[in-house]
């Protein structure tokens, strides 16, 4: 059986000070709070001179919900924009008066979130099932429409591309900027900031929903290995330090466990001193905006 978290010492490590919960490992070991472990990682940056930049982006957006209000006043008042990734073919007005007064960056979230690909193949809208053309006309309209339908409104529509399901087909990846896209955003860390047509790629990194096991929130502890793990990576120049770490969220699915988890994220991050948020229109403004030191 797993064995119940014990209360060690009081402890102080990276501005976390509390008494600290361990847990006996398989292996026998005493693992630290994984909250304290982030303080840690986040004065390791501070000790470094470097800002730990993040940047939230939420998917799904079709429309004026609870939880989409409950998402902006999380977000807005722990004093973070997130760039919602807004499906274009189900938009609707209430979804713009909704975001209105918010001012949030809006990203394409594909064109129907539809899924076109085999049934034993991982689902995908854009992946390499489908003619280029039929691709191309689609995201063609879906950006004509985000853009109309938030002419005026306070939030603005971004040239950015977000595949559903975070894939897409690399041929379709080379002609987006001739479709009048300026960046693309997706799941792991880039590979490059910036290829060969000059598309933007920023991504983001941690996911708090486990989708294979009951669509609920994952738990603290991996989730936050998610984050510790990118963040560490960047700055051991394991991965690109320039990218900011993106924290990708569902609003439309999350339990109260997913919501507490976000709005602990956002109280111990935005307060501390190697912590800069970023908004979508300025992770995709260039390098200026996206430096991690």
């Amino acid at each position: 059986d797993r064995a119940r978290p014990a209360a060690g010492p009081t402890v102080r490590l990276g501005g976390c000070e509390q008494q600290r919960a361990v847990t006996r490992g398989d292996g026998g070991e005493w693992r630290l709070n994984p909250w304290c472990a982030l303080g840690g990682e986040l004065e390791r940056w501070a000790d470094a001179g470097a800002t730990a930049t993040l940047w939230w982006r939420d998917d799904d957006a079709v429309t004026d919900t609870p939880a989409l209000r409950h998402l902006l006043r999380v977000t807005l008042d722990g004093g973070v924009r997130p760039a919602l990734a807004v499906i274009p073919a189900s938009a609707d007005v209430a979804l713009v008066e909704a975001l209105d007064r918010a001012a949030v960056d809006v990203l394409q979230h594909g064109y129907r979130h539809s899924n076109h690909a085999p049934p034993d193949q991982k689902k995908a809208e854009f992946g390499p099932h489908r003619p280029a053309a039929v691709m191309d006309e689609e995201l063609r309209d879906g950006a004509a429409r985000l853009q109309a339908l938030f002419a005026g409104s306070g939030s603005r529509a971004l040239a950015v591309l977000v595949p559903p399901w975070n894939r897409i087909d690399p041929a379709l990846v080379s002609r987006l900027t001739t479709l009048g896209y300026r960046g693309l955003s997706a799941f792991a860390a880039r590979a490059r900031a910036r290829d060969a047509s000059g598309l933007r790629h920023l991504n983001t990194h941690v996911d708090p929903i486990a989708w294979h096991a009951g669509r609920c929130f994952a738990g603290e502890r991996p989730v936050l290995a998610q984050l510790l793990d990118h963040l560490a990576a960047r700055r051991e120049g394991r991965v690109d330090v320039g990218e900011p770490t993106g924290l990708l969220t569902h609003h439309l699915v999350h339990d109260p466990r997913c919501w507490a988890f976000c709005e602990r994220l956002l109280g111990v991050t935005a307060a501390h001193r190697a912590v800069r948020w970023l908004s979508g229109a300025e992770v995709f403004a260039g390098p200026e905006g996206t430096s991690g030191r």
